[in-house]
C-alpha cells in the first residue's frame, strides 16, 4: 500500500459521468430546475418505492427537514433527545425555539436509552427524539409506548438509516416522522439533501407546502414556510444514485465482515455486531477502545493512525450537551449522562465506503492490532 495515500473516514461514490450526462440534457431540455420538477417528482415515487414507506417530501438537506419536521408537528416546549449525534439533531430543536432535554444512552447500540425517558418528562414536554445511531434500530416499541402514555409525538432522526430494515419493515414507518439525509458522506447521496416520511396525504400536503414559503398554488399561502426544496440536479444525481445504491450497502457489508474478523480477540477492542432481525445499511463502523486494556487512549490511537494517513472519526465526540449553546442546560449535567460520556471518550469511526480496498482495511487494522506500532 501506497504509504503517503490519505484513507478518509469517508468518501463518495461518483456514478459513472457518462450515465449523469442524459439527466444533465434532460434538465437543459425542460428548462426546469427547481420547484417541483419532473425528475424531482419521480425520485419521490422511486425513493418510497425502494424504501417501502407510504409517503415522502424531499428537501434541500437533512437539517432544514428536521426543522420543518418539527414545524409540521407544532412541537414546542421540551424534546427529549440524545447527546449522541451529530449536532444538527439539536440545533433544528434550537431553530424552532424548542428546549432539549438530554437523557443518556444505552451501551450497547449507543441509542436513547427508553429506560431514562420517563423521569425527564415534565409538564412541557411535548416530543421524544431519538437518533438510530450508526443506523442501529432504538427501542422503537418501547420509545412508542412512552409516548403513548403521555400523549407525545415521536419523530426520528433516522439520517444514518436509510434502508435499514427491522423484521422485513423500514424503520422509518416508526413513529409521527422519520427524517432522513442525503448528504455526500451518506450511504444514499443527492450531493446535499433529505427528506421527511410520513403517514398520510394530508402531513405530506402540509410538508410540501412548509418547504416552498408555505404556498398553496399560485396566490395563497397558508403558513409561514421556508425554502428548502430540492431543485432538479440533486434529484437526477439522486436517480442514478438509487440504480446503485444495492451495491454500495454490499460492499459495505463486506468491509464491515473484513474488519470484524480482523478486529476480533483484540483486547480492549469492541465494535457493534449486526442486530437480529435488522437489515442494516452499514453507515459506519465504529469501534470502542478500553484505554485499560487496550494500552492506548482511544485519542492516542487516533492520533497514531492520522500519523499513518489514516483519518478516522471521533463521531460523537464531544457530546451535544458539552457545547457552547447547550452545556448550560440542567440536562446537561454530566452525571446524568455517565453512559453517553463514556462512550465519546471512547469511540472512534473507522474508514468504511464503497472504493476502500481490502488492503487498505488490513492496513487499518493491522495499526490498531500493533503490529507497526513503535
Amino acid at each position: 500500500m501506497e504509504s503517503n495515500k490519505k484513507i478518509t473516514v469517508t468518501q463518495p461514490y461518483l456514478p459513472p459521468l457518462e450515465e449523469f450526462i442524459p439527466y444533465l440534457e434532460t434538465i437543459w431540455g425542460n428548462k426546469w430546475l427547481t420547484n417541483n420538477g419532473p425528475l424531482h417528482e419521480q425520485l419521490e415515487k422511486e425513493l418510497a418505492q425502494y424504501l417501502g414507506v407510504k409517503y415522502i417530501s424531499l428537501f434541500s438537506n437533512g437539517t432544514l427537514a428536521l426543522i420543518s419536521a418539527l414545524q409540521a408537528l407544532d412541537i414546542e416546549g421540551e424534546v427529549i433527545t440524545t447527546p449522541f449525534s451529530f449536532v444538527a439533531t439539536t440545533h433544528a430543536l434550537w431553530w424552532n425555539k424548542i428546549t432539549p432535554v438530554f437523557v443518556d444512552i444505552e451501551s450497547d447500540y449507543m441509542n436513547l436509552d427508553p429506560a431514562k425517558i420517563e423521569a425527564a418528562i415534565t409538564s412541557k414536554t411535548s416530543a421524544i427524539m431519538p437518533v438510530h445511531v450508526y443506523g442501529n434500530p432504538c427501542q422503537m416499541d418501547k420509545i412508542q409506548e412512552i409516548a403513548n402514555k403521555y400523549n407525545l409525538k415521536v419523530i426520528y432522526d433516522a439520517a444514518h438509516a436509510f434502508g435499514v430494515k427491522k423484521e422485513c419493515v423500514s424503520v422509518l414507518n416508526y413513529g409521527d416522522l422519520s427524517v432522513l439525509s442525503f448528504h455526500a458522506t451518506k450511504v444514499y447521496s443527492t450531493i446535499e439533501g433529505g427528506a421527511v416520511i410520513c403517514h398520510t396525504p394530508e402531513m405530506k400536503h402540509h410538508l410540501d407546502n412548509l418547504k416552498n414559503f408555505g404556498f398553496r398554488g399560485e396566490m395563497i399561502v397558508e403558513e409561514p414556510g421556508i425554502n428548502a426544496k430540492l431543485n432538479e440536479i440533486q434529484a437526477a444525481y439522486g436517480l442514478l444514485q438509487l440504480k446503485y445504491v444495492d451495491g454500495f450497502i454490499e460492499k459495505r457489508q463486506a468491509i464491515a465482515y473484513q474488519y470484524r474478523v480482523l478486529l476480533s480477540g483484540i483486547e480492549g477492542i469492541r465494535f457493534i455486531n449486526d442486530m437480529e432481525g435488522v437489515t442494516h445499511c452499514y453507515s459506519y463502523f465504529p469501534i470502542l477502545i478500553d484505554a485499560e486494556k487496550y494500552g492506548e487512549t482511544r485519542d492516542e490511537l487516533y492520533e497514531r493512525l492520522k500519523t499513518n494517513q489514516v483519518f478516522g472519526r471521533r463521531y460523537f465526540y464531544p457530546l451535544i450537551s458539552d457545547f457552547e449553546p447547550y452545556n448550560s442546560l440542567p440536562s446537561a449535567d454530566r452525571h446524568n449522562l455517565t453512559i453517553a460520556n463514556r462512550i465519546a471518550n471512547q469511540v472512534l469511526c473507522l474508514p468504511i465506503f464503497v472504493d476502500l480496498q481490502d488492503s487498505e482495511v488490513e492496513f487499518i487494522c493491522s495499526l490498531i492490532s500493533k503490529i507497526e506500532k513503535i
